[in-house]
């Protein structure tokens, strides 16, 4: 049984599928994101990582169409949604430039927009997906804290957010923010010695991953030296590369949740595949310095 790990007043399952290339698949209907769904479900991934700007402005609705087709999914899932980005594509197409919108305004508009596209009656977790310079975090902290008495949303967070800026925005707050969603993995290791997990390990908040895999970087002539150290450790598990790099972060105690996206039917059906690989102290750390390209001081 895959485990669930408590984030403020949800639970969610240890690994999160991650739906930002849901918009890039060949095939977009309803059915055929019901199954990929579906094959979360088999393996007890019940948590759907979403944001309003994936697929550009269009991965959220079809979601929901999926949601609508077969609405007895809606009971057996978490959703995870953000919000602030906007880009001058989709229904944001008449704007001049990219920037952050973190106003009062702005963040009501996209939870109702995010509501009504998915076809659901309340957003499990709701992330502020990029740091603002612009953020006024009264505002902003008072808008979530509404939010959630209202029941649009049962649960709040940020996404790419520094420690600084986390203090920032809480400061601000009466609900307490639940994660934080960051970009880790054996490839990306900064966060690990730059005070950014530490921040959240030593507050007993759990960790959301993005691209635990680097961006498939992992599997390039970059990653080649750390890779050949996975797939030794994975032959003895009977698991490959990709598998022990998410067992990597899973082996850290600051209880990190990869968000892992794929659209490829197989490939879901294995994503608890990290659940098979038990990596000790040394194993941790062999991997880590391959990554480094160096040993430890």
């Amino acid at each position: 049984m895959m485990d669930r790990v408590t984030l403020g007043e949800i639970t969610m399952s240890r690994i999160v599928y991650g739906m930002w290339r849901l918009g890039d698949d060949d095939n977009t209907s309803a059915g055929h994101v019901q199954a990929k769904v579906e094959a979360c479900l088999a393996q007890g991934i019940t948590t759907m990582d979403q944001a309003d700007i994936y697929g550009g402005y269009g991965a959220e609705a079809m979601f929901g169409a999926a949601l609508k087709a077969a609405p007895g999914l809606r009971d057996q899932i978490e959703i995870v949604t953000k919000c602030d980005v906007v880009a001058p594509v989709g229904k944001y197409a008449d704007k001049r430039v990219a920037h952050y919108d973190t106003s009062a305004g702005h963040i009501l508009a996209s939870v109702d927009s995010s509501l009504k596209n998915m076809n659901i009656g309340v957003i499990d977790l709701l992330l502020i997906h990029r740091p603002d310079p612009l953020m006024d975090h009264v505002d902003t902290g008072q808008c979530l804290d509404a939010l959630v008495a209202s029941g649009k949303v049962r649960a709040v967070g940020t996404s790419n957010f520094r420690p600084w800026d986390w203090n920032l925005l809480q400061s601000a707050m009466t609900t307490k923010l639940a994660t934080n969603q960051i970009e880790a993995s054996v490839l990306h290791n900064a966060p690990f010695t730059n005070g950014d997990v530490a921040f959240h390990q030593q507050r007993g908040q759990p960790i959301m991953a993005w691209s635990p895999l680097a961006g498939g970087v992992l599997f390039g002539e970059k990653g080649t030296d750390v890779r050949v150290v996975l797939e030794r450790i994975g032959a003895a598990y009977g698991v490959g590369a990709d598998a022990v790099a998410v067992a990597w972060l899973l082996r850290h105690p600051a209880r990190f949740l990869p968000v892992m996206g794929t659209n490829n039917l197989n490939r879901i059906k294995g994503l608890s595949g990290a659940l098979k690989v038990t990596l000790d102290q040394q194993d941790w750390y062999e991997i880590y310095t391959a990554a480094l390209g160096h040993g430890v001081p």
